[in-house]
């Protein structure tokens, strides 16, 4: 493979927003999916998460392809289901973004925390990165499903070299970190100004 598996979707980044800075559904869903093979490297110490990606990019993607002029940029969604009170419900869109939003910030602590702590077990860069992120807003038992899934987290090594392709992983994957953070982060400012961004799960 040309590059590393992180080289789409810093390509697909160049594409998220608007010629106005608006944050545009398909780029964003787009990008989120080319992560999933990264993911799937994990094997099944991530199944849990990239259903759960997965489950939400095809739920925002149906809404999407209902209307892709109405719904052409990200947060046109929330304003719909805002107007409608239908926001909080636990299949809303919104819900969806909120979740994508918030595995993905798993997925970029776990990739800061590769490149920050090389000695670091690939259990304990999980863990760590699951207690930064997810674990605050999951219930006992999501908890405890990802406490487990995480004791099968591959070996570091193997795992890095998988991902390798021809490219520089690690340059690729700061690159990453650092373009797609300010989406993140502004999905979070949007959500938090709608009063939607302490949904919690079951």
């Amino acid at each position: 493979m040309e590059g590393s598996v992180f080289t789409p979707s810093l390509e697909g980044m160049k594409h998220v927003k608007s010629e106005t800075g608006e944050m545009l559904t398909k780029p964003f869903l787009d990008v989120c999916k080319l992560i999933l093979p990264v993911i799937d490297k994990f094997g099944a110490a991530m199944a849990l998460v990239k259903s759960d990606i997965g489950g939400n990019i095809s739920r925002l993607e149906d809404k999407y392809s209902s209307n892709p002029t109405e719904f052409n940029l990200l947060y046109s969604m929330v304003e719909v289901e805002v107007a409608a009170k239908t926001a909080k419900g636990s299949s809303s869109c919104t819900n969806g973004l909120l979740w994508l939003t918030r595995a993905m910030d798993f997925l970029l602590e776990l990739f800061r925390n590769l490149l920050q702590h090389p000695d670091w077990a690939m259990s304990q860069v999980c863990t760590d990165s699951y207690g930064k992120t997810l674990k605050q807003w999951h219930g006992w038992l999501a908890s405890s499903s990802f406490s487990l899934a995480m004791k099968l987290a591959p070996d570091r090594k193997k795992f890095m070299d998988v991902i390798s392709g021809t490219g520089d992983v690690n340059a690729d994957m700061e690159a990453f970190c650092t373009s797609f953070s300010p989406f993140l982060e502004e999905n979070h400012k949007f959500l938090a100004g709608k009063g939607l961004d302490n949904l919690k799960a079951s």
